[in-house]
């Protein structure tokens, strides 16, 4: 059972040194083929990774670029995988979604033009409120961590988010 164990140790381990070592350039190289589509990006890059994990003892491990070789072929071959099922099978949307989805053609043309209306109110924004929301809401980041990088006190990170929020709100409200 240890030995199990110190396995499952080492081939976490291995896992995590690749994706720390290999995870943001294998996740650009998979955005750059699938042109942008941040959820096949995700999907792929996965893939890739439960590969590697699948493989761990045919993976190159005496050379990081032999790795990385081997992590982005796997990668761009599972792309071109994905570009040919699609191709077999393209996307039909049918007239009326099923009543499992809970999401009817209203609810999904009313989403479209909530998304549309949020946009154009944070295109309204000043460029340090739009900078301050990325950074907290869509980068996960603590305040004083965007304090720190933007060198302005945390204070004033708090009072742009306020602010922001309360412009988007208003914007919101009256469009």
């Amino acid at each position: 059972m240890a030995a199990d164990a110190r396995q499952a140790r080492d081939s976490d381990a291995r896992i995590r040194q690749l994706l720390a070592e290999q995870g943001a350039q294998l996740t650009r190289f998979v955005w750059g083929l699938t042109l942008g589509n941040r959820q096949a990006t995700e999907d792929l890059v996965q893939e890739t990774l439960v590969r590697a994990w699948r493989n761990l003892d045919s993976l190159p491990q005496d050379n990081a670029g032999r790795s990385r070789r081997w992590l982005f072929t796997v990668a761009r071959r599972l792309v071109i995988d994905e570009a040919r099922r699609r191709q077999a099978r393209p996307v039909t949307v049918p007239a009326e979604l099923p009543a499992e989805y809970g999401v009817t053609i209203d609810e999904t043309a009313a989403t479209a033009i909530a998304t549309q209306a949020l946009r154009q109110a944070v295109s309204q924004l000043t460029d340090a409120h739009r900078q301050v929301l990325h950074e907290i809401y869509f980068r996960g980041r603590t305040v004083k961590e965007v304090a720190a990088d933007l060198s302005i006190p945390v204070g004033t990170v708090r009072s742009r988010i306020h602010y922001a929020l309360r412009a988007l709100r208003t914007a919101l409200t009256e469009g």
